[in-house]
């Protein structure tokens, strides 16, 4: 078995994504009681230290090199992070603001968090969830892939998989139909973060998108009236906004798409 095909690349990575958060957060599970103040802290900052774990010693089983993951350190990491973060905030704005015109859903400011708390709600969103699974999706599995795909093809299957693993998540989704839209706005944030990837060559930009969602939802709280077309309009926003991203063709390749010529924007996944 070469861990670094395609097929068993994907596998691995599914496996990880929750892995990382058995490895990262069960200890605080089982030690600490949910009220305490450090639970969240520890939990947030144990699933990102198993993320970079996992990463390392399968890129290492791999024979694969820490560049290709995307987590670069450079100047341009912090505005491509902040964004990502307006990028995706923005699409949850939007779609909660056409959701809530068209009667599909209704404002609910009271579900805000206090102001002094949200650094620490974004704070969580970003360690327990966005940076980890872009670590994995959009960078150790987009370079992975990139070495034997095209970049379309890589796209759509960081997209689509990401999307599907979603099937397993809780929502409010309370009938098959909608447990089965559910997944398309993950694959839509999956192609919205992809495309940053592909864009800057970086994971960070990925990381702000993924952020920007959860974000959103934070600030701008919506309480859907038909929670299937609620996903359906969001799904639409973050695919836009992933085209949106791809509209200019970034200069340079790095990391996983060095030696590999890129779509132009016009055919872009």
């Amino acid at each position: 078995m070469k861990i670094t095909h395609p097929v068993w690349a994907v596998l691995i990575t599914c496996v990880a994504t929750f892995t990382q958060i058995l490895v990262g957060a069960g200890p605080v599970m089982l030690l600490l009681d949910s009220d305490d103040a450090l639970y969240r802290p520890l939990g947030m900052i144990g699933i990102t230290l198993a993320s970079l774990g996992l990463v390392y010693v399968i890129r290492r089983l791999g024979r694969q090199t820490w560049q290709g993951v995307g987590l670069t350190m450079s100047w341009r990491a912090v505005p491509h992070l902040l964004l990502g973060v307006v990028a995706g905030g923005a699409a949850v704005a939007a779609s909660g603001a056409l959701a809530v015109t068209v009667g599909l859903a209704t404002w609910v400011p009271q579900a805000r968090p206090d102001l002094s708390l949200l650094p620490l709600s974004i704070a969580f969103a970003l360690l327990s969830q966005a940076f980890p699974e872009e670590l994995l999706w959009r960078g150790h599995l987009y370079d992975t892939l990139s070495a034997r795909m095209s970049p379309r093809a890589v796209l759509i299957v960081v997209s689509v998989g990401f999307g599907v693993l979603h099937i397993f998540s809780q929502s409010a989704a309370d009938t098959p139909v909608e447990r089965l839209i559910y997944p398309l706005q993950a694959i839509a944030l999956g192609f919205a973060c992809a495309a940053a990837r592909w864009r800057t060559g970086a994971v960070w930009m990925a990381v702000g998108v993924h952020t920007g969602l959860h974000t959103g939802h934070m600030l701008f709280p919506a309480q859907p009236v038909d929670f299937g077309v609620h996903i359906v309009i969001l799904t639409c926003m973050f695919t836009v906004t992933g085209l949106l991203i791809m509209a200019r063709r970034r200069p340079t390749s790095t990391g996983a798409e060095r030696g590999q010529t890129l779509p132009s924007p016009s055919h872009g996944g």
